[in-house]
């Protein structure tokens, strides 16, 4: 994996982006998780237009062709780990399989080697490195305590046919959450613009200056209890991280078992959420060789699936 070459985007400012410091611009890339990664790509000259180098507080205008260079991955010191996975399907181009909670994806501050990544180099032995530095394979993530379904690409060639689909939002994700409150609409849209938290790293929320990248949560309320728990199906237009937990918190709706967005409102009687009700149940993309529709579905599992009967919910033929 270390013998991976450095990637160039090519890419055209569109009219919606224009405006902006190219550093910010930079950081609303799909492959450019934040800013200060924008910031060191540019400060490496790694950043250009023809022949000019650009810097971080360069404004964007339309139409303009910038090129970015990622440098190959360093020397990986990833070590498989031998734990067993909940396959849906593999072939030679990817696998889907089903996450439990409590499982990191990729390695992360305090999870070099324990990581879901970890484990598919054992079940593998070779992944796509992609875009990312240290997340072979990884199309797409969800969050430590969510669990579900995830696609993971096995090489260079599908790692960049279905991120393509996850840019282009043709992938199709539903996620079903519990929460502590009812929207006042059966279902509807949330829209905002995510950034991190200005007084809390841990936490994302949504930035009214309008800085940060855009969100799009599309929302349907399944059922709800006298209590005032709901079931809610999320369908993401957008993957940010955390969308869904800070998309339905901050609209009064903080689903159960959330320590960061969900702390000190917990209900007394639905005390057996003990980890985030928040399951990824439905993923659905082209399959980049055969060309084949591909969905997969997945009921809640066990952990959660005693707390929501005990709560009172009653699966329906609308659900999984």
């Amino acid at each position: 994996m270390s013998n991976n070459p450095a990637k160039v985007f090519h890419l055209t400012v569109s009219t919606e982006q224009a405006g902006q410091r190219l550093d910010r611009f930079l950081a609303s890339l799909d492959f450019i998780p934040s800013r200060s990664r924008a910031a060191e790509l540019i400060e490496k000259g790694l950043v250009s237009m023809g022949e000019k180098k650009l810097k971080a507080s360069y404004i964007v205008q339309p139409a303009n062709q910038i090129q970015v260079e990622m440098p190959a991955p360093a020397p990986q010191t990833l070590l498989p780990l031998d734990a067993p996975l909940d396959l849906l399907f593999e072939d030679e181009d990817l696998l889907v399989l089903n996450k439990p909670s409590g499982l990191v994806v990729h390695p992360a501050a305090g999870h070099a080697q324990d990581t879901l990544v970890n484990i598919l180099l054992h079940h593998v032995g070779h992944l796509s490195m992609g875009f990312a530095e240290n997340r072979p394979g990884i199309v797409h993530r969800l969050d430590r305590d969510t669990s579900g379904i995830l696609v993971v690409a096995k090489n260079d060639f599908a790692h960049h046919a279905l991120a393509a689909q996850f840019r282009a939002k043709t992938a199709h994700r539903i996620y079903w959450a519990i929460t502590q409150a009812r929207p006042k609409t059966d279902s509807g849209t949330i829209r905002s613009v995510l950034a991190r938290h200005p007084s809390d790293r841990k936490r994302f929320a949504s930035n009214p200056a309008g800085v940060g990248k855009p969100a799009v949560t599309h929302y349907k309320v399944l059922q709800t209890l006298n209590s005032g728990l709901s079931w809610l199906q999320c369908k993401l237009e957008t993957g940010r991280t955390h969308q869904i937990r800070v998309h339905l918190s901050e609209s009064g709706w903080p689903i159960m078992g959330d320590p960061i967005y969900g702390a000190g409102r917990m209900k007394t009687d639905a005390k057996g959420f003990s980890r985030l009700a928040l399951h990824a149940c439905e993923l659905g993309f082209e399959h980049p060789r055969s060309r084949e529709t591909m969905l997969y579905r997945v009921g809640w599992p066990q952990d959660l699936a005693v707390p929501v009967k005990a709560a009172g919910f009653q699966p329906s033929g609308r659900h999984v």
